[in-house]
């Protein structure tokens, strides 16, 4: 029978550890990465029977490909410390990796995931079904690339899971603007780096009005009621401050080279 290792990674998920930890009690190893925790992360992981590593540099990729080099079962997990893995998808996962035939046809599965935001799942805005590429077969598998975004990077063909994993956003506003504010710092260099073409009132309203468009209107995020909208509504916004910063660090540049 293959085996299956599941890799975490974790800062400071004290509230959340606990029960994803407990969803993934039937697999063969668990392997939690932890970026320098100052809460009971690490101490409540302990309680499980689990390998625990300590890696602080890089990104969210690095450190998944980072407990990638301490896997040793033939099929690879990657979970985050928010999301569970149900019983229905724990039976379909194995049932995968025991089946000689299925084993044989796909080395990557992608599997939908039921959001929890503001203690609501959410089915519209683009959170359903929310496909993430997550099942591995570990000789098919290469790394993970990407800072803010992060993407697989495989051989072979990619299947797709039926049975979600469930994810819980249990931020308050006051986290949910604070993460914006750090990720729209490294969303914006991203951009810069790549070259954007300079910022103006076209280009930023466009930018924004289809974020509105695709959430709001296509995607029909008020469906899900006031959370649904709310939610839409500060995409919109993470999507404006993203793009601001990529204007003041392009406006920088131009003053910068006009000095000289």
């Amino acid at each position: 029978m293959a085996k299956l290792s599941v890799i975490i990674p974790a800062k400071n998920e004290e509230v959340v550890i606990k029960d994803c930890l407990e969803s993934v009690n039937w697999v063969d190893e668990v392997i939690v990465i932890d970026n320098n925790s100052s809460d009971r992360t690490v101490e409540i992981a302990r309680e499980f029977k689990v390998n625990i590593y300590k890696y602080a540099k890089g990104n969210y990729s690095d450190r998944r490909n980072f407990g990638l080099k301490f896997a040793h079962g033939e099929w690879v997990l990657f979970l985050d410390a928010d999301e569970r893995i149900t019983p229905l998808l724990r039976s379909e996962i194995l049932k995968i990796i025991t089946d000689e035939k299925l084993q044989m046809s796909n080395s990557a599965y992608a599997i939908p995931r039921k959001n929890i935001i503001f203690g609501k799942e959410f089915k519209h805005g683009g959170w359903w079904p929310d496909y993430n590429k997550r099942l591995f077969k570990k000789d098919s598998f290469e790394k993970w690339e990407g800072e803010l975004h992060e993407e697989p990077i495989f051989r072979g063909i990619l299947g797709h899971l039926i049975n979600p994993m469930t994810h819980f956003k249990n931020m308050t506003m006051a986290e949910m603007v604070d993460k914006t504010n750090k990720w729209s710092e490294a969303e914006a260099k991203l951009m810069f780096e790549a070259g954007h073409p300079p910022m103006n009132i076209i280009r930023f309203t466009t930018a924004v009005f289809r974020e509105f468009w695709l959430r709001g209107v296509k995607q029909r995020a008020f469906i899900d009621g006031f959370e649904g909208t709310i939610y839409a509504v500060y995409q919109i916004f993470s999507r404006f401050v993203s793009y601001a910063k990529l204007w003041e660090l392009q406006v920088k540049r131009h003053n910068e080279g006009s000095n000289l």
